[in-house]
């Protein structure tokens, strides 16, 4: 029994009920976030955000967030009320970048176990790696994954403000029943109106 607790429990800081990413239901419901559906960002100086949708079902498929010469692309899906997917998924994305002939590296970062991988992007006789931190966390009945790049996967100062950027993530589940590793429905995000 104690071995299968272990294999399935939820990977998250310590803090996060509090230093985030937050639940729906833990976040300051004054806060002026940026509403995207499954995910909702505070805004900030320097923040870019960009929608990826997929081409063929025009879905939204991630968040883009360019901040601090880094790129955050995050992911919320639906997960288990008492157990989390961030274990199971960093084994996945080990064993793909390895296959696609890239280096990969765990480790253990402010947002707990994560990995640091050297990612072939151009194929062929001359492959060009790139750096990129993969991290994520379980909350109650979500996941968050984050990908990490640019300045923020070397330079201290910039992974700082990348990890605090995506502490601020507030994942709206819904109520709706989801399968497990469903990606939680995203949209584009309403106008605020002016004050």
């Amino acid at each position: 029994m104690s071995d299968e607790l272990e294999i399935s429990r939820k990977a998250a800081p310590a803090d996060r009920a509090t230093a985030g990413p937050l639940d729906e239901n833990e976040a300051n419901p004054v806060r002026p976030y940026i509403d995207l559906g499954g995910i909702k960002v505070l805004p900030r100086e320097g923040l870019n955000l960009r929608l990826e949708v997929e081409e063929q079902s025009k879905r939204i498929v991630a968040v883009g967030l360019d901040y601090a010469d880094s790129t955050l692309q995050v992911q919320p899906f639906a997960a288990p009320r008492t157990s989390g997917l961030w274990d199971e998924t960093r084994a996945q994305i080990r064993d793909q970048v390895r296959q696609q002939g890239g280096r990969v590296e765990e480790r253990e970062g402010p947002l707990g176990a994560e990995l640091l991988a050297e990612v072939p992007v151009v194929a062929g006789e001359d492959p060009q790696m790139r750096l990129a931190r993969f991290v994520g966390v379980d909350g109650p009945r979500w996941f968050l994954r984050g990908v990490i790049g640019g300045a923020a996967t070397s330079d201290p100062a910039a992974a700082e403000q990348v990890e605090d950027l995506f502490r601020s993530i507030v994942v709206v589940r819904g109520t709706a029943p989801m399968p497990p590793r469903d990606l939680i429905p995203l949209t584009m995000p309403s106008t605020p109106a002016s004050a």
